[in-house]
């Protein structure tokens, strides 16, 4: 993985002169690079819902007898922006200014002309991987830095990492780190480590802890720990300090809001992985010989072993020529993953570089493969191009071969580009990678190259959903970023931040619409907003309105990518915008440079700095609060078991009911329908109360788990008051409680609504509703139980049975007798019914599909003796060993 998708600092403290030591004790003195003493640096960590506000603060102080000038270095990835930098020379601070890139390039030099103190903060090369301050400091004067920077955290195999790169050069009296971190999903995992300090050291100088909403994060190495020996004067505080955490994942999206502006973060767990075609175009020309195509072929051989059955995949090497592993994709089984590694061991590298020819084969066989519907219908395709030069034979130029490749791939499948060393045109493979939804990632020329390979398989080796859609209510939103994806990966993440048309809403809805390896799925998150309002508490957590600022931070992120593949007129107006979103917000963008300059003599001096984004007062973080929709049933109900369990036949030739109880152990398996014409079954597992009774006639049991299958679809639902899992086959998807999404196939239809119910429908005229009945975590007494309703049956065939499914036959029962019992607000009366006659008392109980708090009064003949009479046969017929 390359730190570009890393929050990454690195410091560098530097001057022209010759090093010269400036004892501060007889034995352990303090190290002075070039008379510039170090005092103090701290860098200081926020991070709000993934986006980072970091500000990096550095005192030093000249101790020559002339003024010196002292460089700042400071390595970002390039998904970070400056946005403040500021100079405070004895006392007095001189704040930094956006401006347009020439313009602060000019007035940088025009200040080191007139030998006034100037620092320059400005993008270094195409990729914003290097800022660089220059500063003169006059003799015996103190100088302090700070920088301040802003990043929105991007999700890697399931974390989010923070990458600071310390390099002071001396030791620093005050050395110190502090990151806080607030994610109102609440923090699952926090952990920091560094790479320049063994772990005894580190463990009494490092502090971390998180609960909740709040993580924190201390490194404060002493004197002594920073040393590199106990006699020595240099700093062993050269490397990595990284820190790394992850939300939790108890919903798949998470919608925050604040002051007008929204952000949506989605990432689904539990899903199988869709199946994919991939293609390796691998260059083997002769500039790849030695190391290089030895790396390839160990990367090329670990991703093998990665490869799933149910992939699809094939190799295209390009040099002067084209040539291919085999005619057309081959399943990843075993015998050919095998036949796959013995090609592998064999690639050679001589020749040219065709890179037009390679992609265009790869890409034909790919659209081939689909075309003639030899890989699965619900796979997806992916190309992913190596290469470590430029172009030099057949179609050679290259907006050629980009036109070539456009027209080739038509949006169908994503381009990977990965640019192997430094010696070709990667503005090139970007551009290539981006029109085509694919990305290009430098592989650097080191000793792990081939892990670097790896580490990018890995990210897309997974794909969960295709063709990723977000909606949002019509005509209520602005200024979208990006809101759709062909690809969600797993352990990745979905970002997506807009404006709100009207800010007086009372609730915003969020969709996320994609297909899955078997089915069609939506996502839905759904916002009160005046329960968002009551959650504006964290005020320690909160910089400025953060939201508006991650918006306007991918909005400009995402139009420079866009420009890299627009011409004239279109150019120019992204360029334009992009550069107006980067002064308002005070970005640092290849667009813009930073200046600070020392005034003149006759001018202010006293003037303060004031941070971006920090105004005047500070806005809170506000979690999600969800409220979701119901599912809406029939008015009608016929058949359902809810409660102790409480069984409810609703006749509605009699405009009435019968009700019965069945009374059975804890871990009791029931049969609720079985219907050997559909395949369909429907069975339930009993649990008890946490403390359980020992009389059996006060003793409360529910339905704890339910178990639904389709024989004939190989399908399996297991619903639990935590979970579903659906099995199509061998494959698994996972959801939760807390989830509101839809899922749809061919004759299927599941969606759960969010703590509240789900619905599962099998075509027209079999539908089923489960409510979920959750109890206070801490109640001594009950757990959390589950209802089922049987809302339409009438597809179901005759030959249905179970204890509700022998009730969708037509049937008659005659009530006479009636007369007061021993309550008299319970009348007894006579039943006859499938030829018995029996004693039944009028009660009532409860419908829960619409309050699964209160209910809705069903008024009902109940049965007792566990429905004996009633049901067909005993209720001890209906016990089966397993809920499949």
């Amino acid at each position: 993985m390359t730190p570009a998708l890393w929050s990454c600092l690195v410091l560098v403290l530097l001057s022209g002169l010759a090093a010269s030591g400036f004892p501060r004790s007889p034995f352990r003195p303090l190290r002075v690079v070039d008379s510039t003493e170090v005092y103090s640096t701290k860098i200081s960590c926020k991070v709000t819902s993934r986006f980072a506000h970091n500000v990096v603060t550095t005192r030093a102080v000249n101790r020559a007898e002339k003024a010196k000038e002292v460089s700042f270095d400071v390595e970002l990835p390039k998904t970070a922006f400056i946005t403040n930098f500021t100079l405070t020379i004895d006392g007095v601070t001189y704040p930094g200014t956006v401006k347009e890139k020439e313009v602060a390039k000019k007035q940088y030099e025009k200040a080191v002309s007139q030998g006034k103190t100037a620092g320059l903060v400005k993008a270094s090369g195409r990729k914003l991987e290097k800022f660089t301050v220059s500063v003169n400091v006059a003799a015996g004067s103190k100088v302090t830095f700070e920088l301040t920077y802003e990043e929105l955290l991007k999700r890697h195999k399931g974390k989010y990492k923070m990458y600071l790169k310390v390099q002071p050069k001396q030791l620093v009296k005050h050395f110190e780190i502090e990151a806080d971190i607030f994610e109102p999903q609440g923090i699952s995992m926090l952990d920091a480590e560094a790479s320049f300090i063994t772990n005894d050291l580190l463990g009494s100088a490092l502090t971390k802890s998180f609960s909740g909403k709040k993580g924190r994060v201390s490194f404060k190495p002493s004197l002594e720990q920073q040393r590199s020996c106990p006699t020595c004067t240099d700093s062993l505080l050269n490397g990595d300090f990284t820190i790394t955490y992850d939300v939790n994942r108890e919903s798949p999206a998470n919608v925050q809001i604040v002051n007008g502006y929204f952000v949506h973060f989605f990432a689904p767990q539990g899903l199988p992985s869709v199946p994919k075609n991939v293609v390796f175009v691998i260059d083997t020309s002769g500039s790849m010989h030695g190391q290089k195509i030895q790396q390839t072929r160990d990367a090329l051989l670990k991703i093998l072993e990665d490869m799933k059955k149910e992939d699809y995949l094939n190799f295209i090497l390009f040099s002067g020529y084209v040539t291919n592993w085999k005619d057309s994709l081959v399943q990843a089984t075993p015998e050919n993953l095998q036949e796959a590694r013995t090609f592998v061991r064999n690639i050679q590298s001589s020749g040219m570089t065709n890179i037009n020819d390679g992609l265009l084969r790869g890409i034909s066989m790919l659209n081939k493969a689909r075309e003639e519907h030899t890989v699965p219908e619900r796979s997806t395709s992916i190309i992913i191009m190596l290469t470590d030069g430029d172009a030099n034979v057949g179609e050679s130029r290259p907006e050629k071969i980009q036109e070539n490749v456009r027209n080739a791939i038509r949006d169908k499948f994503p381009l990977y580009n990965l640019g192997f060393g430094n010696n070709l045109n990667y503005n090139f493979l970007e551009s290539m990678a981006l029109e085509n939804h694919g990305l290009a990632r430098r592989i650097y020329e080191d000793a792990d190259a081939d892990l670097q390979l790896q580490g990018f398989y890995e990210e897309v080796a997974n794909p969960l959903l295709t063709s990723v859609e977000t909606e949002y209510p019509e005509n209520a939103v602005l200024d979208l970023t990006q809101s759709s994806y062909q690809h969600f990966y797993d352990g990745s993440e979905i970002v997506v931040a807009g404006r709100l048309l009207d800010e007086d809403l009372n609730s915003f809805k969020a969709d996320v619409k994609g297909h899955g390896a078997i089915n069609d799925l939506t996502f839905t998150e759904e916002v009160d907003m005046k329960e968002m309002e009551k959650a504006l508490k964290e005020q320690d957590y909160i910089f400025g309105n953060y939201i508006e600022r991650l918006w306007a931070y991918l909005t400009i992120e995402q139009l420079l990518e866009k420009r890299k593949n627009a011409y004239g007129e279109e150019k120019e107006n992204l360029r334009a915008r992009a550069l107006d979103l980067s002064l308002k917000y005070h970005f640092v963008t290849p667009l813009t440079s930073m200046v600070v300059t020392k005034p003149e003599d006759n001018e202010d001096q006293t003037a303060i700095a004031d941070k971006p984004g920090e105004g005047g007062h500070r806005e809170s973080a506000i979690p999600s609060m969800a409220y979701l929709t119901n599912y809406q049933p029939p008015q009608t109900p016929y058949y359902y078991v809810d409660g102790d369990p409480h069984f409810i036949i609703q006749v509605a030739e009699k405009d009435d009911a019968i009700c019965f109880n069945i009374d059975e152990d804890p871990g009791t398996v029931l049969c609720l329908i079985q219907d050997p014409v559909t395949g369909l079954t429907v069975n339930g597992k009993i649990i008890g109360d946490k403390i359980a009774s020992p009389d059996s006639q006060t003793r409360k049991t529910y339905f704890g788990k339910l178990g639904i299958a389709n024989a004939q679809m190989d399908l399996r639902i297991e619903v639990t008051t935590e979970k579903i899992i659906v099995w199509n086959g061998a494959v698994q998807s996972t959801f939760s409680w807390l989830d509101t999404v839809t899922v749809t196939q061919d004759g299927l239809s599941v969606t759960i609504n969010r703590k509240k119910n789900m619905a599962v429908s099998f075509g027209d005229g079999i539908t089923f509703v489960v409510v979920l009945h959750q109890m206070w975590k801490k109640h001594p007494v009950h757990h959390d139980f589950l209802g089922f309703y049987v809302v339409d049956s009438h597809r179901m065939s005759a030959q249905t049975h179970g204890l509700l499914g022998q009730f969708f036959h037509p049937f008659d029962f005659k009530v006479s007798d009636i007369h007061p019992g021993s309550d008299p607000t319970k009348p007894v009366a006579t039943m006859v019914v499938k030829n018995h006659q029996l004693t039944v008392t009028r009660g009532s109980q409860k419908d829960y599909r619409e309050d699964a708090g209160i209910g809705t009064k069903v008024v009902c003949w109940f049965v007792h003796n566990n429905g004996q009479g009633l049901i067909d046969g005993t209720h001890t017929d209906y016990i089966v060993p397993s809920l499949f």
